[in-house]
């Protein structure tokens, strides 16, 4: 008769944290999950501005961990790093989402930065560069980038409380069954799919390499920066440049 191999830590970990909600055991888990939440904090916090904490976003990631471990089912056919993976940037984006991270400053420089986008590409009849936009409105390409990803971001984040204010009273919303797309949505989904391929293909290569490696790969920054011998603050700083030319080439 084969002997079973013997239950590793982890394992034992679990088996008290589900049997007796052993708060040791929790405890183990929580510590041995936070590089998890490290890595949501690391690839959200490149949209945000700096005056949102990362101790702050940090500490959203470790509700979202908590409720995971709360309210995961070791009977179903579902690995605990993924479902905690969904729980940890869901609990980022939802505290995001409630708090007017984005300062009215913020906001108001992205609208000037797109009003003189705008007024320049319609003076020159070409696209413009972030440092003539900058040179324009008398700012640092840097903050040019740094504003354009952040603005971005938000409108990425606004998308799902479109839907929630009561106060419009003469707009009226249908709902609708999102696992059900309609042949018209197919046709406009590959066309804009399409169209940014197309799009990326205009950056050049090392924008290319980066926008591939965290949003296809999923790497972090600093992983990118290894892969790329750069540095962090370097690669996000041609992640925001490629995010500023993709938006305006996109918005053209």
């Amino acid at each position: 008769m084969s002997q079973q191999p013997p239950r590793t830590d982890e394992q034992q970990y679990w088996e008290k944290w589900i049997e007796n909600r052993d708060t040791e055991a929790g405890d183990m888990l929580v510590k041995k999950y936070m590089p998890l939440v490290s890595y949501h904090v690391q690839r959200i916090s490149v949209g945000l501005p700096r005056n949102v904490s990362r101790e702050d976003i940090k500490s959203l990631g470790l509700m979202g961990l908590l409720d995971a471990l709360q309210k995961f089912d070791p009977s179903r056919d579902l690995k605990f790093d993924t479902y905690a993976s969904f729980r940890v940037r869901g609990a980022i984006l939802d505290g995001l989402r409630k708090e007017d991270w984005l300062p009215r400053s913020t906001r108001d420089k992205a609208k000037r930065i797109e009003a003189k986008v705008v007024e320049l590409e319609q003076k020159l009849l070409r696209h413009v560069s972030a440092e003539e936009v900058a040179s324009a409105l008398e700012m640092s390409p840097e903050d040019v980038y740094q504003t354009t990803n952040e603005h971005f971001f938000a409108n990425v984040l606004s998308i799902d409380d479109q839907l929630t204010d009561d106060d419009h009273d003469t707009q009226t919303y249908s709902l609708k069954d999102d696992k059900m797309i309609s042949p018209e949505e197919e046709i406009v989904k590959g066309e804009r799919i399409t169209e940014l391929e197309s799009t990326i293909l205009k950056l050049s290569e090392k924008e290319q390499l980066v926008l591939s490696l965290f949003y296809k790969e999923e790497l972090t920054l600093t992983e990118i920066g290894e892969v790329m011998k750069l540095s962090t603050s370097r690669i996000s700083q041609i992640h925001s440049k490629a995010i500023y030319k993709l938006r305006n080439l996109l918005s053209s």
